[in-house]
C-alpha cells in the first residue's frame, strides 16, 4: 500500500520559483511522487513474479520501495511515517519468508499492515485522536474534524482491504493472488484516494489559521 493516502490531501506551501525562473507547483510534484510511490513497487513486484517467481517479486517491491523512500527524502526531506513502517514491515517479512522458504509470509503482508493501519486508525478514534493527522498533519493544514473523518474512512477502508487479501490468498491461486493484488487492490485504492479528495478541499485550513 505504500504512500497513498499522501495524494487526498492539498500541500499548503506556496509555489516554489524554478532557477529558470518558472513557478514550481509543489502539491503536482508531490501527487506525481506519491502516485509512483505506489506504482512503482507494485509495478516491480508483478514483472518480477512473472520473470522469476514469488520471491524475486517480493525482494523486487520492497526494494524498490525503499529506494522510493530514499528518493523522496534526499529531494522533498520529509517522508510519511506510514510509508516507513510499511517498507520496514515489509522487509522484515519478505527476508523471513525467504530464510524459512514460507511463502504465505509474503501473501499476508498485505493483510498484517493493512489490519495493523485499521487498528491505529479505529482504536485512536476510539481514544479521541485522529491519527490521521498524527500522520500527516506536519504536512497538511486540516481542519480537526476532517482529520477525524479521514482516520475514520481510511480505517474502514484497510479493515475491507485486510479482508480482502485474506479470502484472495486463501481462495484464489498465487499467479491470480498476484493479479488480484496489483490490478484489484491497487486501482481501488487510488478510487478510494480520489473519492476523499472533496472532503479534503472543503477540510483546509488559511494558511494565518492553527488546526
Amino acid at each position: 500500500m505504500s504512500d497513498t493516502m499522501k495524494t487526498t490531501e492539498t500541500d499548503e506551501k506556496p509555489p516554489k520559483i524554478s532557477s529558470e525562473g518558472h513557478t514550481v507547483n509543489p502539491t503536482k510534484s508531490m501527487r506525481l511522487g506519491s502516485f509512483l510511490s505506489e506504482i512503482l513497487p507494485l509495478a516491480s513486484f508483478f514483472v518480477f513474479y512473472r520473470l522469476y517467481g514469488l520471491y524475486a517479486a517480493a525482494i523486487a517491491g520492497v526494494s524498490m520501495s525503499a529506494f522510493m523512500l530514499l528518493y523522496f527524502w534526499l529531494v522533498e526531506r520529509r517522508v510519511a511515517k506510514f510509508v516507513v513502517f510499511s517498507t520496514l514491515f515489509s522487509g522484515v517479512l519478505t527476508a523471513t519468508a525467504i530464510l524459512a522458504s514460507e511463502k504465505m509470509l509474503i501473501k499476508i503482508q498485505p493483510t498484517i499492515s493493512s489490519l495493523v493501519m485499521a487498528g491505529v486508525l479505529l482504536g485512536g478514534l476510539l481514544r479521541g485522536k485522529a491519527m490521521m493527522q498524527v500522520f500527516f498533519g506536519t504536512q497538511f493544514r486540516l481542519t480537526e474534524a476532517t482529520w477525524f473523518q479521514l482516520s475514520f474512512r481510511w480505517g474502514v477502508f484497510f479493515l475491507v482491504a485486510a479482508i480482502g487479501n485474506e479470502l484472495a490468498w486463501r481462495y484464489l491461486t498465487e499467479a491470480n493472488w498476484v493479479i488480484f493484488r496489483t490490478f484489484v487492490m491497487s486501482p481501488a485504492t487510488g478510487i478510494f484516494m480520489l473519492a476523499q479528495l472533496p472532503l479534503t478541499l472543503r477540510g483546509r485550513l488559511p494558511l494565518d489559521q492553527d488546526a
